[in-house]
């Protein structure tokens, strides 16, 4: 392939989820949802804040300002824009739920395995999914 080096690899490191408050989300996915608050760093106006599920990839919390506030719950167009896979569907959509997220749907079986559509408390579209 043109351009590629041999011995580097490129993945993706994280993902930006606009939140209205840090603590607030921090509440929801790592007190409700049990995930691992990756990193806390005060960096003048901005916290630097991530959060890793289990085996998962890192979450950065971007504290919308200004014009961004009008996209919060948004970012993905009202698409399903993130994707959560589990070995339990029920465990985790009932911590899901108990967190204070809310499912659109009951759970579906396609043929690539269980899934239910859900969003968090500032209304982002994410799928539950275990995989068939």
């Amino acid at each position: 392939m043109a351009g590629a080096v041999r011995g580097h690899a490129v993945r993706l490191a994280l993902v930006a989820l606009l939140v209205p408050d840090y603590d607030e989300a921090l509440r929801f996915f790592v007190d409700g949802l049990g995930w691992t608050c990756t990193a806390d760093e005060e960096q003048g106006r901005k916290r630097w804040v991530t959060v890793r599920p289990e085996g998962g990839s890192d979450l950065l919390f971007a504290r919308a300002e200004g014009d961004q506030r009008a996209a919060i719950g948004n970012q993905f167009g009202g698409r399903v824009g993130l994707f959560l896979q589990t070995d339990d569907f029920a465990r985790d959509a009932m911590r899901i739920e108990a967190a204070g997220g809310t499912f659109e749907e009951v759970p579906r079986r396609e043929a690539y395995g269980t899934v239910a559509v859900w969003r968090d408390p500032w209304g982002n579209r994410w799928d539950l999914i275990q995989p068939a």
